[in-house]
This record gives structure tokens, C-alpha cells and sequence, in this order.
């Protein structure tokens, strides 16, 4: 069955995966969903034997039905190889009654490496499949981790410049040393003075600026993204939560068909709306608990059924999820309206036009489905320390995020189904919120110190990720204004 995308507002024809993935966002400012949700007619005991690219194939292939099974399987091998420090690519842990599913082996230790990995192989071979001529320019918006997790991927790419924008002093030391030494001829990085949403919306506004698309068609170029807002970002990720149900089944943690929870720490919904397509396709979540830092936007909304942008912007130590406008909730949103592109789109205009809107109560009793709380600063230092203490396993911020959410499920709930949580980044790429939480013992290091620190204490080595940039130049330095994003863009392509 072919499966086809279509705009979340709905002015848009229906286009295949391979061009979904190449436009990145639709021409009327909507995100493409496809048209329905494939089930996954696998046997649970068949996956339970097969390798992450085996279950990667299986999941993907029912998503992404213009590629061929030599393309599919090809991306597949080139995107989840030696490039990851553990040959299950996602393993999982148990630490504190719950398992912790470990999303963050790959090239830049976060979770991003999931999907980013594999998304340079499906543009590349979407693009040949398309007769693309022009070259592709990833323009893309990161909180953290999407920003390095695309260069890395994207890096020397033949037919592809990439620019990541990221927030100058919303990011962690170690997060922007790895954007900012990043090599590639093709890759570049600028800091903006403002926040993230500020990025996030100004690389909205210049995907929507026709006139300046036209300029970059004469120059040869043409815009996709690498954000969540792709769906070729989002398909990948559906496969780590199948994958994961599969482990538990094969080490007769969990029963073929025995319900399971999932708890996400996520600002953009991208990663937690991934596991509610897993459960459309027929895995067997129970609950989508949805974890959020002081940035509790979503949270509110889960509770009242309106979302509003209109707060104090915090930084906090789980930066990734310093987000007021979570993009990949329209996904959601769209299903809630009964797909009616009409309403999605009245809606997503209020968000943009006043800053809020409010969905039915017959949209809100079908989120039945999430759970959603939040944790303090405070919170997400208990809980690092917490998993520490009982379990002898570091997290990082934003999975102590989740883990601090599910405690408060538990005792609201009492729901004892076996419970998995996104790890979504390695704890040395915020070791000094990490040490910080851990002991008082450790103030006045810098951040590779505290990583050596951080190895002493939890016996696991320094990743490769963060010792290659210890001494490594910078080079990118440049810092604009999010007014300025239009301009950059582009100087950076050669466009005057």
C-alpha cells in the first residue's frame, strides 16, 4: 500500500515520501503527515529477533513507500554503522524499576543521531529519485543537539550546504564546542542573540519567503530542513520505540502484546509524537507520558486543552527542551481535528496571530492517551542524583527530566506496567549540571575537567564525541540577530 503526504493545512496536493522529505516543511507552512498510519503487520516475535536495521527496515519501509528495498536498506546501512559506540545502537537499561532506553550512541551523543543519521541518505537518494538538480541547503534551527547531530550527518554530503542556527547563550559549553569546530566545507554555524523560538520562527519565515526562493533557484540552490518539522526526521524515530518493545519481548522482560509505557522529556513533541505513531501502527503503549522542564507550555496544555506561547522564556539545565512553540504538535493537533486541514489551520493562525488557542473538549477527550507533568530545577537535580544514588547510573538532564515526571505518574497513577524512558543525551554533554547534582565537591572545573570527573566517579569512559573536541579550533564564530537570519543565509550561499 502506497502511503502519501499531505500538508497539516491542507492547500497542498498529496506528494510522495521522497518529496515530503526533500521540501522539509509544505509551500502553505504546514507539516506533512502521511495520509494514514501503516500498521505493522510484523509478527512480535519476528522482531524480537531481528537487529536494530532489521527492525528499522521493517518499520520504515511502511512509511516510506516510493523507496525501493535496495535504497531503504542501503541508507539503513550507511546510517547505523561504526558510528555508533554499541552494536545494538539502542541498548537499554534498567536502573530504579524502570528501563532506560539509551538513544544517545552515536556521533554527537544525543539522541538526534537516531534520525539525523540516516536523514543526509534518504535527501540524497530522494533527491536522485526527483532529478533534483539544484543543491540542497538544510537550513535548520537547534535548541542543543539537532544543530550538531545535522552537520555531523550532513557534513561533505556531495550536493548539500547545511546552516544551523543555534541560541548564542541558550545552549551548553560543550553543545556549542561541538557545533562551533565542526569541519566540512559545506557546513555552516551562527550564533543568534535571541532565544531558540526566535530562531525556530525566523527559519519558518524564510522557508515561507517565495520571493527569496525564487533567488536561490537562479542561484542553484533550494531549501529543506533538518528539524523535526521533516518528516524524514520523524519516520526514523518511530523505529527505536519498536525496537525497544522487541528487546524487552526477547529478554522476557515484557510478553509479546503486554502493554507498555513511554516517557519522553521533550519541548518540540517530535520524539514523544513518534512514539504515538508506534502505537497507531499497533505497538502496545499504554500511556505517552510527556515530561517537560520549567518551559511547562505542553503541560499546560495537556491539562487545560489550550496551548499558550504568551510566558517568560527560562533557561534551564535541560536546554534542548527550552521551547515555547513545540512544532511537531501540529502533527497531533491535525489527527485531533479528525484530519480537517481547515481547522488545524484556523488554529495554528491564532497560535501565530495572538500568541494562544484552545481545541474542543471532544479534541481534548482523545488525548486520554498522554500524561503530562514537569519537573523544577530542583526536581531535575533529585532525580539525577536519585537514579545515582539507588542505581549507580548517571543521567543527563533531560532524561532526569523524564525520570522526575514518571515518579509524580507513579504516585498519581499507581500504574505498575513496565515503564520505558528516552534517554535522550549522554550526561557529559552537560557534565557540570551532571557534578552539580551529584556533589558539591566539584566547583571551578571546566567542563572537560568535570567529564574526567564524571569518568572517575561512574566508571564509564569519556566519550570519543567529547574528547575530540578538547582542543579542537573554532570554526565558526559568526553571531547575528534573529532580524538579521534572511541576510545571513544569503552571504553564507554567495546571494547579493
Amino acid at each position: 500500500m502506497q502511503v502519501l503526504y499531505q500538508s497539516t493545512r491542507g492547500k497542498e496536493e498529496k506528494v510522495t515520501a521522497s518529496m515530503a522529505i526533500l521540501k522539509g516543511l509544505s509551500e502553505d507552512g504546514g507539516l506533512f503527515v502521511p495520509t494514514s498510519i501503516p500498521k505493522l503487520d510484523v509478527p512480535m516475535e519476528k522482531l524480537a529477533q531481528m537487529s536494530y536495521q532489521e527492525t528499522a527496515y521493517e518499520v520504515m519501509s511502511r512509511f516510506l513507500t516510493d523507496f525501493t528495498e535496495e535504497e531503504l536498506k542501503s541508507c539503513i546501512s550507511r546510517a547505523y554503522d561504526s558510528k555508533f559506540d554499541t552494536q545494538k545502537i539502542a541498548p537499554i537499561r534498567e536502573a530504579n524499576g524502570v528501563y532506560f532506553l539509551e538513544l544517545f550512541h552515536g556521533a554527537t551523543i544525543a539522541f538526534k543521531d537516531m534520525a539525523l543519521s540516516i536523514l543526509p541518505h534518504l535527501m540524497t537518494t530522494a533527491a536522485r529519485k526527483n532529478q533534483v538538480k539544484n543543491e540542497i541547503v538544510i537550513l535548520t534551527a537547534t535548541s542543543g543537539d539537532t544543530g550538531k547531530a545535522a552537520l555531523a550527518g550532513f557534513a561533505d554530503v556531495p550536493g548539500t550546504k547545511i546552516i544551523v542556527f543555534y541560541p548564542k547563550h541558550g545552549v551548553s559549553p560543550i553543545q556549542e564546542k561541538q557545533m562551533v569546530t565542526q569541519k566540512g566545507a559545506n557546513t555552516s554555524v551562527v550564533g543568534i542573540t535571541g532565544n531558540f523560538d526566535d530562531a525556530q520562527t525566523a527559519v519558518k519565515k524564510i522557508f515561507n519567503d517565495r520571493e527569496l526562493a525564487q533567488e536561490l533557484d537562479r542561484a542553484g540552490y533550494q531549501f529543506s530542513s533538518a528539524n523535526s518539522i521533516n518528516i524524514g526526521r520523524l519516520v526514523p524515530q518511530i523505529v527505536y520505540y519498536v525496537y525497544a518493545y522487541a528487546t524487552l519481548v526477547r529478554e522476557g522482560k515484557i510478553k509479546a502484546g503486554e502493554g507498555l509505557n513511554v516517557v519522553v522529556p521533550t519541548g518540540n513533541f517530535g520524539n514523544i509524537l513518534a512514539a504515538y505513531y508506534a502505537k497507531q501502527m499497533g505497538l502496545p503503549v499504554n500511556k505517552l507520558i510527556c515530561a517537560s522542564n520549567e518551559n511547562k507550555v505542553l503541560y499546560d496544555f495537556f491539562h487545560t486543552g489550550t496551548y499558550d506561547r504568551k510566558r517568560e522564556f527560562i533557561l534551564t539545565s535541560s536546554p534542548s527542551m527550552d521551547i515555547l512553540i513545540s512544532s511537531n504538535l501540529e502533527r497531533l493537533i491535525y489527527r485531533l481535528t479528525g484530519n480537517d486541514a481547515v481547522k488545524c489551520a484556523e488554529l495554528m493562525q491564532s497560535l501565530s496571530q495572538g500568541g494562544e488557542y484552545t481545541i474542543t473538549e471532544e479534541m481534548k477527550a482523545q488525548l486520554a492517551d498522554f500524561y503530562g507533568n514537569y519537573c523544577s530545577e530542583g526536581e531535575t537535580k533529585e532525580a539525577i542524583s536519585a537514579t545515582f544514588y539507588g542505581s549507580d547510573y548517571v543521567i543527563d538532564p533531560h532524561t532526569a527530566v523524564a525520570a522526575g515526571v514518571y515518579q509524580k505518574y507513579l504516585r498519581a497513577s499507581e500504574d505498575n506496567t513496565p515503564t520505558v524512558i528516552a534517554s535522550t543525551a549522554s550526561p557529559y554533554k552537560f557534565t557540570r549540571s551532571v557534578m552539580d547534582a551529584l556533589s558539591d565537591r566539584y566547583e571551578g572545573l571546566d567542563d572537560f575537567a568535570l567529564a574526567d570527573a564524571l569518568s572517575k566517579l561512574s566508571g564509564v569512559p569519556v566519550p570519543q564525541a567529547v574528547e575530540e573536541i578538547r582542543t579542537a579550533p573554532v570554526l565558526h564564530d559568526r553571531v547575528v540577530d534573529a532580524a538579521d537570519m534572511p541576510a545571513t543565509v544569503k552571504n553564507i550561499l554567495g546571494i547579493e
